[in-house]
């Protein structure tokens, strides 16, 4: 029956690494075609890329239009006069002149290159749903579109500390109103943002399933060798992935220091490494790497197969998410932190998908800033791994099933079920 299901998948981009968004699309575009789904993919990458095993078809991106033009005027005033004279532009119409020509250059291709397929799903990247914009293009398609939604959109949308006002944020509320409403089928990485984003716009509460984000197979990381800053039987705790504003590691970093002070056996046997971005903590991260010789800091991304590497020999893989009351995000390493298979230490508000599936007893949960549980944690932590070093895992074999195979196909087994 299977073999009969062809779908067509339009996305930014397939560059595994060029945001944690390319790598959990390309999770579900892998283990869609595990399952034995006939899947195509349209991608607007910016330079060439593939995925082995899927047939992919670069988008071209129209030149020479109104909209083309207007969009290089504005890059070439910004950057060599420092003046934006488009803004009141976004702030009107909602986007940019690029914006539209790219949402045009995908719906071309898209009317060009579909094949019948009985399902086009549209692949999101950041705080871009150009996919999606494009699909509202293609009414003749609505009935077979699902819309992939895996993070609050407007950005006045998001919860605190996150929202924020954006120019044109009308225009972009009557957008995705519009996606709600025409896209046949939506899918959404966590239960709660789905709930979350039909508060704000219902028939997503109609449309909705849960489809989290996927562990990405076939990343090849018995291929690398384990970096040199990764000690070998250590106590090593990991954060993988961005520290944005809204994502403090001072927590982490001073319930780490407590814990070395409490467990002074600790200092020559333990580390804690943070590898991505940390722009707004740069200089923060260097004070205490100079002054914790037990801290690792990256100054930035690290590729995609050594984060993974690491990911899978560290002894507690961290998830940090910010202060807030809620966070209905499942973060894009979550997969492959279940299936890294060490313990995770989660740090985020008491509602969060992550605590939500970790379940309700799970031990190693703590808020952002709370230095003395985290502290406590780490101590806790540090002593079951002396006792039983290879016994020292997540083991959970549910949480494996839910952010792979298993689960994908019986909510797509569902989805075709209602295909036209």
């Amino acid at each position: 029956m299977k073999d009969n299901k062809r779908i067509l998948i339009v996305i930014e981009s397939i560059d595994v690494n060029d945001s944690s968004a390319s790598k959990v699309n390309i999770g579900l575009i892998k283990n869609l075609v595990t399952i034995g789904y006939n899947v195509s993919v349209l991608h607007y990458t910016r330079r060439p890329a593939s995925i082995d095993g899927v047939h992919c078809i670069p988008i071209k991106e129209l030149k020479f239009n109104v909209s083309y033009v207007l969009s290089r005027v504005r890059r070439l005033t910004l950057r060599h006069f420092k003046i934006d004279i488009f803004k009141r532009v976004d702030a009107v119409f909602g986007f940019s002149f690029s914006f539209y020509n790219d949402s045009k250059s995908i719906a071309k291709a898209v009317r060009k290159h579909y094949s019948n397929e009985a399902l086009v799903i549209t692949l999101s990247k950041g705080a871009s749903f150009r996919t999606h914009h494009a699909l509202l293009r293609l009414p003749n398609l609505y009935g077979k579109w699902m819309a992939y939604v895996h993070d609050p959109y407007p950005f006045h949308f998001y919860p605190r500390p996150y929202n924020w006002i954006e120019d044109g944020y009308k225009s972009k509320e009557r957008f995705f109103k519009d996606v709600s409403e025409k896209a046949e089928h939506s899918a959404f990485p966590s239960l709660m943002l789905r709930d979350w984003m039909g508060s704000y716009f219902p028939n997503f509460l109609k449309t909705g399933i849960v489809v989290p984000h996927q562990h990405l197979m076939g990343s090849f990381v018995d291929e690398v060798k384990i970096p040199h800053y990764l000690k070998s039987n250590y106590f090593s705790i990991l954060h993988a992935g961005n520290l944005m504003k809204q994502r403090p590691p001072i927590g982490l970093i001073e319930g780490y220091v407590m814990f070395l002070k409490r467990c002074p056996d600790a200092e020559s046997n333990s580390q804690l490494v943070l590898l991505g971005r940390a722009s707004d903590y740069e200089q923060l991260l260097l004070e205490y790497a100079s002054n914790i010789s037990q801290l690792y800091y990256s100054h930035g991304n690290v590729p995609y197969h050594e984060a993974s590497i690491v990911q899978n020999n560290v002894s507690v893989n961290i998830i940090l998410e910010s202060k807030s009351e809620i966070s209905p995000f499942l973060p894009g390493k979550f997969p492959h932190c279940v299936f890294a298979n060490k313990p995770i230490l989660a740090l985020g508000p008491f509602y969060s998908e992550t605590k939500r599936l970790l379940g309700e007893n799970y031990p190693y949960w703590s808020e952002v800033d709370d230095i003395e549980r985290i502290a406590s944690l780490l101590g806790r932590l540090y002593n079951e791994w002396k006792i039983d070093k290879e016994n020292f895992k997540l083991n959970r074999p549910d949480l494996e099933g839910y952010v792979s195979v298993k689960f994908l196909e019986s909510q797509f087994q569902n989805i075709f079920q209602n295909v036209n």
